[in-house]
């Protein structure tokens, strides 16, 4: 198989603190292997603070890591950075990034010709971009008038100016409302049926199951799980999840343990306790929990029953089950 994206052993750390004798070193990556296959949209999953932007960064010579090497389009990412830059676009977040007093057009013209690109080929390129995410009615609009959405689909056709072989997408749909945000999914399907290879960063589960062929799952600095979303829901196989919400009562969660549940996270949401537990068999289990819970004074506010989802996957393998 062929990879466009390899990393072995990336380290990176950061020194936090302004006085030397106080400050403390962070590790943003502790040694991380990564490979993703030509042509595929590859997620990378986690919480804030995972260490997402940080490999985004390096992998777009941003930053160079401490420890270890990296390689784009068979490239190293320090020896060879003028190389891979040419064959990266990359959308980092911030509004920021676009020129708002400049039309969509003029911005995406004025990026053109950082990159060299002639100007009858860049003509052409400014108006399949803008048709691609759907602002050729806003092309000569300056930015300063579009939505949030609009503004993050003009990033994307920024970041394809230069016409990349692999595209790095860093949180593309944070912040925005779920109309734009299904709009932005949109415009990167179409991406990588086009043959590109994206990098998608995120911590929006629904995201990266719905458009990944595969997904690695960070967490402090270093990848936990990596495979197909389907691979990855059998890290939580052996039955089905019960979202079990209540109030009041003492010692539900070791009820729930006793009657054979597995507590996968803890949560609480409108004053009730929200409990996420894997069960092998959910009738017999919902049976004896509806028996023991008035025994133990807790009133259930709801109770559904479904199979396991890649956010079951990710709260279990970052820690979210604990109280």
């Amino acid at each position: 198989m062929a990879y466009v994206i390899e990393a072995e052993g990336l380290v990176k750390e950061y020194r936090m603190g302004l006085l030397p004798w106080r400050a403390r070193i962070v590790r943003a990556l502790d040694g991380v292997d990564l490979r993703v296959a030509r042509g595929t949209l590859f997620s990378l999953l986690g919480p804030n603070g995972a260490g997402k932007t940080t490999l985004v960064k390096i992998l777009s010579t941003l930053l160079i890591p401490d420890r270890g090497w990296a390689r784009v389009s068979g490239f190293d990412v320090v020896e060879e950075a003028g190389e891979v830059r040419r064959r990266i676009g990359v959308v980092l977040g911030g509004e920021r990034a676009l020129y708002w007093r400049l039309s969509g057009w003029d911005n995406l013209w004025f990026f053109s010709q950082l990159y060299g690109i002639p100007p009858r080929e860049a003509r052409r390129r400014v108006r399949e971009l803008l048709e691609l995410v759907g602002l050729e009615e806003w092309a000569h609009v300056r930015v300063e008038n579009y939505s949030k959405g609009m503004k993050q689909r003009l990033h994307i056709a920024r970041g394809l100016i230069n016409d990349p072989e692999v595209l790095l997408l860093d949180e593309p749909t944070i912040g925005l409302d779920p109309k734009a945000a299904r709009e932005v999914r949109g415009i990167v399907r179409r991406i990588v049926r086009e043959g590109r290879t994206v990098l998608l960063t995120t911590h929006y589960m629904v995201e990266a199951e719905e458009l990944s062929d595969r997904v690695a799952i960070i967490n402090g600095g270093r990848i936990v799980a990596e495979g197909a979303p389907e691979d990855l829901k059998s890290l939580v196989s052996g039955g089905s999840i019960v979202e079990l919400r209540v109030a009041g009562g003492v010692g539900v969660r070791e009820a729930v343990e006793r009657l054979g549940g597995r507590v996968i996270s803890v949560g609480e949401v409108d004053g009730a306790r929200v409990f996420k537990v894997l069960v092998p068999e959910p009738d017999f289990f919902i049976e004896a929990l509806l028996s023991e819970l008035p025994r133990l004074d807790a009133r259930i506010r709801g109770l559904d029953v479904r199979s396991p989802s890649l956010e079951d996957v990710f709260i279990k393998l970052t820690g979210g089950g604990r109280e």
